[in-house]
């Protein structure tokens, strides 16, 4: 087994840059936007100030997800409750998070010990096919697009839809075009593999897939397929493999679906979630969040506590995960490769990945594996940190700020 000494070093030069994190919406739903008690420890969430520091993570993506089931025009307002929920994480804890514009901006947080904070908005709908929309994010400082979330949009393909647009339309085309133009990264997760090389066709700057694990060890819908891996080094563009337990493990994958099927037979929703409600002016933060809970979480039924009873989650392992970044590496390169976990976005992870304090566990894994220090690093964080210059350089009118919050 490999001592700390590697694993150490690796995460003191390049910490972790990770491409997904689903707390704002999280603590939209548990805490009425609440960020207090972070620094304490919320064992409730997966996500925490001293978990992260304990995982190595020095940059992280905050997704401001939204669902994409709302009305486009609600989807803007939410994704704006979202983006000021990390800003006021980051005004929160200045000495452990700081926000992030760019990879210089990115590095300095570095220098400074503490955790870059940058924002990505997770689903096109979020959009509402205003390119005036998706500059004023820029300006607000997202610096990655999902194209599509769930659901396809007007102009782009979902990889869990049915087919609908053929991969892009000329405005798809056009808003991944405006994305170049403002420095903000195509993000190709979640969308459909016609989406995905249309983009690749398409975008004059390295792409980003901010969540996703490989169709070849698990064909799933949500990953990426060997062909599509292969355009990346063309592109300059990374894979950031996930943990989702869903997409690494084809059994796990089985398990949901024969639970969504169950939950149908029995006249459940297939989906026991929905979109929380923010607080409205004036209201208690804590009384929305108790009212949520008692609308949407159901005591439990007891014929589904029998069949989970008899049909138990299949766990999944760090050596499948890094199965998952290992076979990424083979077949685009060890330059085009980093990690999302996913952090809050899913209600169980690999074991030995419980949380963000996690990412040690896999790096200790993969130097195992025989994995030097200047591949862990591109994994970690290099890889990710070209990517965003790339994306800067090539802007012809980058709107991100220039000084950044502290």
């Amino acid at each position: 087994m490999t001592d700390g000494t590697l694993i150490d070093e690796v995460l003191s030069s390049t910490p972790v840059f990770d491409g997904h994190n689903d707390l704002p919406v999280a603590l939209r739903a548990r805490t009425g936007y609440s960020v207090e008690g972070l620094d304490d420890g919320r064992p409730e969430l997966h996500t925490d100030l001293p978990r992260l520091r304990a995982g190595g993570v020095g940059a992280q993506f905050w997704s401001v997800y939204v669902s994409s089931k709302l009305p486009e025009p609600e989807a803007v307002v939410a994704t704006l409750e979202q983006i000021d929920a990390v800003y006021r994480l980051a005004a929160r804890y200045p000495d452990t998070l700081r926000i992030a514009y760019t990879a210089a901006d990115v590095e300095r947080a570095f220098g400074e010990g503490r955790i870059a904070s940058l924002l990505g908005v997770e689903g096109g709908h979020s959009l509402a096919e205003s390119t005036g929309v998706l500059r004023s994010y820029a300006r607000l400082g997202v610096r990655y697009v999902t194209l599509t979330h769930n659901d396809n949009t007007s102009w782009a393909d979902s990889a869990t839809d049915k087919p609908a647009v053929g991969g892009l339309n000329d405005t798809g085309r056009a808003i991944v075009a405006e994305l170049n133009r403002t420095g903000v990264l195509v993000d190709l997760s979640h969308v459909a593999e016609s989406t995905q090389r249309a983009a690749l066709a398409v975008s004059t700057a390295p792409v980003l897939f901010s969540h996703s694990s490989t169709r070849a060890l698990n064909d799933h819908p949500r990953n990426v397929s060997d062909e599509v891996l292969e355009l990346l080094p063309g592109n300059g563009g990374v894979i950031q493999l996930t943990f989702v337990p869903y997409f690494v493990s084809a059994d796990v994958a089985a398990w949901g679906q024969a639970l969504q099927d169950e939950r149908v037979r029995l006249g459940l929703p297939a989906v026991p979630w929905s979109w929380p409600p923010a607080p409205r002016p004036g209201e208690d933060p804590a009384r929305v969040v108790q009212e949520y809970a008692e609308t949407f979480t159901a005591a439990p039924d007891d014929r589904l506590t029998s069949w989970l009873d008899a049909h138990p989650r299949p766990e999944v392992t760090v050596a499948q995960v890094a199965d998952h970044v290992e076979h990424a590496r083979e077949v685009a390169g060890v330059d085009h490769i980093g990690l999302g976990g996913d952090y809050d976005g899913v209600d169980h992870q690999p074991t030995g990945l419980a949380d963000v304090s996690g990412y040690p566990v896999l790096l200790r894994e993969l130097a195992d594996r025989r994995w030097s220090r200047p591949e862990l690093e591109a994994l970690t964080g290099r890889n990710v940190l070209r990517v965003l210059r790339a994306a800067e350089e090539r802007a012809a009118e980058p709107l991100w700020p220039t000084v950044p919050l502290r």
